[in-house]
Formats: structure tokens, C-alpha cells, sequence
């Protein structure tokens, strides 16, 4: 690389990009399942409480009590923890685009997520090849606020103008870009254009 050429990276959300579909919307159809209850009364309970996970005000013990409370569901809370982490359905694509990555790129994840499911992903050997994990709930600022941006670039180590940002919400994309990131809004049905759009960015000039 030469060296009038400024080094660009790259970070990630999670949900919706290392994952197909939503974590949140799989969970809580399991849920139901499993309790035998209709999946709204879980979805009212779980999506009126779930931002007390992003931001690392309850634990997901204390998340689950208020949910048995509100829903009647009859599950302890370590059957309801294995099922709400059996709940991840991994994108592959997104996998291998993240370890096929140059060894120069800076690695980075930025994701709205909650107790027990960060420590579930940081101990997974993929994500090793991430040089900076930002979890909301460790953070206690979700996106799309400036602050959960403002850790990012600080725990990349590069400035924000250096880094794409992968998110599967255009809200945060937009965000994103106010922050000073370039943004990439994702989908998994069109990984392809994907891998060419931030192979594009990566390389500039070099990629047709």
C-alpha cells in the first residue's frame, strides 16, 4: 500500500448482519412457542422492556422475572436463557467476508445488545478477528445515539472518516454518517453487491 494512500477499516453491527433476520423477532416467536402463549403477549412484554437489556440496566435474569410476571409464562430462567441464545441463526456469508478481510483492515463491531448474548459472542472464535467490540449494554448508549459512534471511533483507534459502517438500519447508517463514518446499509439477500460495494471502499481504484 503506498504510503500517500490513508488506510480504511471497517465495523459491523450484528443483528441482521452476522445474523439472517432478527434476533429479537426469532427469540420471542420461540418463546411463545415454548410457553404455549400467543407471541403479541410476548412481543407487548419483551419490546416494552427490552431497551433496560441494551443499555445494561437489568441483567437478563431480572429481564425474565419481569417478563414471567407480565406473561404467565411458565419457564425457568435457565431453559429460557439456553432458548433466547439458541434463538442466534447465523449469517454464513457475513462470516466469511469478515475472515477473508486483509490482515492491514481494522475490524470493529458496534451493536445495540444485552447481557449474556455479548459474552456469548465475545467468547466465539470468530470474533477474534475483531480489533474492537462495542456492546450497548456495556456501553449503556444504544444506537442511533452519537455517543454508541463516539465509542466506536474511539475503540477503532482510527478516525471515523477511515471506517465504513455495516448496519442493516437505515437509521443508523444516517447516524453513522453524522458521526462521520461511511455508511453501508445491508441486506443479506444481496451479499454479492455487498462484498463489491465494501471491497470498493477497501480499495479504492482497484476495484473496476
Amino acid at each position: 500500500m503506498s504510503d500517500s494512500v490513508v488506510a480504511r477499516h471497517v465495523a459491523f453491527d450484528w443483528g441482521g448482519v452476522f445474523t439472517v433476520g432478527t434476533f429479537d423477532g426469532r427469540s420471542t416467536q420461540n418463546v411463545a412457542e415454548r410457553g404455549g402463549l400467543p407471541v403479541e403477549r410476548i412481543r407487548d412484554s419483551y419490546f416494552r422492556h427490552v431497551r433496560q437489556l441494551e443499555v445494561g440496566a437489568w441483567t437478563l435474569e431480572q429481564f425474565w422475572d419481569v417478563m414471567v410476571q407480565e406473561t404467565g409464562v411458565t419457564l425457568p430462567y435457565p431453559e429460557f436463557e439456553a432458548l433466547y441464545l439458541g434463538s442466534i441463526l447465523d449469517n454464513p456469508a457475513m462470516y466469511h467476508t469478515l475472515a477473508v478481510l486483509p490482515g492491514h483492515v481494522r475490524v470493529g463491531l458496534l451493536s445495540n445488545n444485552y447481557p449474556v448474548v455479548s459474552d456469548h459472542l465475545r467468547a466465539d472464535s470468530r470474533f477474534a478477528r475483531f480489533d474492537a467490540l462495542v456492546f450497548s449494554n456495556e456501553l449503556g448508549h444504544k444506537k442511533p445515539a452519537p455517543e454508541a459512534f463516539a465509542a466506536l471511533e474511539a475503540a477503532m483507534g482510527v478516525p471515523a472518516a477511515q471506517v465504513a459502517f455495516v448496519d442493516d438500519v437505515q437509521e443508523n447508517i444516517d447516524a453513522a454518517r453524522a458521526a462521520g463514518f461511511h455508511g453501508l446499509l445491508y441486506h443479506h439477500e444481496h451479499h454479492a453487491a455487498f462484498e463489491r460495494e465494501l471491497a470498493g471502499w477497501l480499495s479504492p481504484g482497484l476495484s473496476g
